[in-house]
Order: C-alpha cells, then sequence, then structure tokens
C-alpha cells in the first residue's frame, strides 16, 4: 500500500458521554495544563488525571532499558514481539505510569510485549535527549534478542513525533528497521504555522501550551522546520509501514494530514485514519469510549498485518 489511504470509521457516537469527557477535558486539562501554571505542577496534574487500575491478565513490571527506566506491560504469552511506547505530554509532561491505559490495552488485545519508555524531559533536557534514548532502547532491545521485524514502535504526541524521528535516526545510523510505525496525533511540525482550527473547538489542547513546549524543547539556535525536529520535512522513503490515528477536532490534525501527503508522495506504505468528532489521543479512553476501543482494535489489526 504506497497511499495513505485516509479511513473515516462508522458513527459510534455515545453523545452523552462524548459531552462529558469532552467538557471535564476543558476544565480540568486544556485550561490547567498551560502557561503559566508550573511545569513542576503541570506534571502533577496529568498523573492525578490519568490514574488508571492494572489490566486483567497482564504483568506489569519496572526495569531499564538503553540506561533509561521503563515500565513492561506482559500477557502471559508475547509471541516473542515487542511494542516500544513513546508517551506524550509535549516533550514536557508525562511517563510510562500516565499512559498505562493505552499500553496495557496494546498488550491485552494484541498479545505483545510493551515497553513504555520513561525518557528524559524537558527544560531539563533538550532536544535530542529523548531521541537518544528513545535509540538506545531500540538498540538494546536488539542486544537482547529481538529482530528489527518484531519490533513495533509508536507513541501519541510528542510520543508519536518521537517515533517518526527514532525511526530516521536509525536509518542514519544503518541500524535496521523496525518492523512498523504507530502514531497516535504526532507533531510533525514544529514551526505550528499550520495548526487546524476544528469548529467545535480542541477541548485537550491550548495554543499556549504548543508553544511553550516548543520553546523549552527545542534548542533555540536550530531552525523549527529542521527535519531532525520535524519529520514532515524529513527524507522518510525507507520509513517502516505506518499507522497513523487522528482526531478530527484538534489542532494538531493537519500534522497528520501533511506527514501523510509527503509520504505517499516518497511511496512509502501509510495509513491515515481520521476520526470525525474526536480529540487530541482520545485512545487513552480505550475501555470507556467505543471510538477508542474501535481504534485500538484498528491498531492491532494494522500490527497483524505486518505480522506481529
Amino acid at each position: 500500500m504506497n497511499a495513505p489511504v485516509e479511513f473515516t470509521p462508522p458513527a459510534l457516537t455515545q453523545p452523552l458521554l462524548r459531552s462529558v469527557i469532552r467538557g471535564g477535558l476543558r476544565l480540568l486539562f486544556r485550561s490547567l495544563v498551560r502557561p503559566p501554571t508550573p511545569i513542576a505542577l503541570q506534571r502533577g496534574l496529568i498523573r492525578l488525571l490519568t490514574v488508571s487500575v492494572a489490566v486483567r491478565g497482564i504483568t506489569r513490571s519496572r526495569s531499564t532499558i538503553g540506561g533509561r527506566p521503563c515500565e513492561w506491560q506482559r500477557p502471559p504469552d508475547d509471541g516473542g514481539r515487542v511494542f516500544l511506547y513513546l508517551h506524550g505530554g509535549a516533550y514536557l509532561i508525562g511517563s510510562p505510569a500516565t499512559h498505562r491505559a493505552i499500553t496495557g490495552a496494546l498488550a491485552k488485545l494484541g498479545k505483545l510485549a510493551v515497553c513504555a519508555l520513561d525518557y528524559r524531559l524537558a527544560p531539563e533536557h533538550r532536544y535530542p535527549a529523548a531521541l537518544e534514548d528513545a535509540v538506545a532502547a531500540y538498540q538494546e532491545l536488539l542486544a537482547t534478542g529481538y529482530r528489527a521485524e518484531q519490533i513495533a514502535i509508536g507513541g501519541d504526541s510528542a510520543g508519536g513525533n518521537l517515533a517518526l524521528i527514532t525511526a530516521l535516526r536509525l536509518q542514519e545510523l544503518g541500524l535496521p528497521r523496525p518492523g512498523a510505525l504507530v502514531c497516535f496525533s504526532p507533531v510533525t511540525d514544529f514551526s505550528a504555522t499550520r495548526l487546524h482550527n476544528p469548529p467545535a473547538g480542541d477541548p485537550l489542547l491550548n495554543p499556549a501550551w504548543i508553544e511553550q513546549a516548543i520553546q523549552l524543547y527545542c534548542p533555540p539556535d536550530m531552525d523549527r522546520q529542521d527535519p531532525r525536529l520535524s519529520p514532515v520535512f524529513a527524507d522518510v522513503r525507507d520509513l517502516p509501514p505506518t499507522l497513523i490515528q487522528v482526531g478530527a477536532d484538534e489542532l494538531l490534525l493537519n500534522d497528520s494530514r501533511r506527514f501523510a501527503a509527503h509520504a505517499k508522495a516518497a511511496g512509502c506504505s501509510l495509513q491515515l485514519e481520521v476520526y470525525p468528532g474526536l480529540w487530541h489521543v482520545f485512545q487513552a479512553h480505550v475501555g470507556l469510549l467505543k471510538a477508542a476501543d474501535f481504534a485500538m482494535a484498528r491498531v492491532i489489526d494494522f500490527l497483524r498485518a505486518q505480522g506481529f
């Protein structure tokens, strides 16, 4: 498949639940996780807002990989396959613990091991610290016996950006490419000059927070459109098979659509799925929102099509 097929899912409305979640996100996330709220407080808020219970049938454990902490979620039999998950949070906040709903669902539904990397965050560690951590984690997976085709890399938001630039960096280093990439609402252009303006509004992302993240993560002497930061400007000809899912009601919709068009022009195997009426990283509501369950099932189908 060489075209970024833009798949639109069937109507899975749950109007009352969607309205409640949308309102809660706007009140508790969009209005608080933004300047002038200090980064330390933003990190505390995201931990409180993402408290989750253990997924039945999945074993969770802490470890290290590539010199960084990580969290593993494993089913009874992972078939020797692993998903290196890179959490979102604008490179400022978030951790493996804040994204357990997604990583647990991937492990359980996909019957594969999920390694969530606790990479270094800005402003303490600007680019390329997170990239170095992700590359080191991938190298350790190879060193422990995983074949490249048994490794998928993915993430959401900033983590989706990190998944893409990690795959590109692996090419530069001459390392074997992973078997697949999965990105939820990835950032692909750090210039943030072509953000979407959804009529219903983005209930999660605040433009002021996006600008804060860019200023704190990007080195001041580096062009924000540098392809090492912004993969929409990179040479992506050898990118692994890629799935991108994005909500229609989010500021970063154009990042996904523009990257998909760029990948199509380069002859990449990429599938784009746009979910109407949904917001940034709605997959975090898996187990609650039917559309999130549907999207996660699509991720598993995509991985299986790649041999996972």
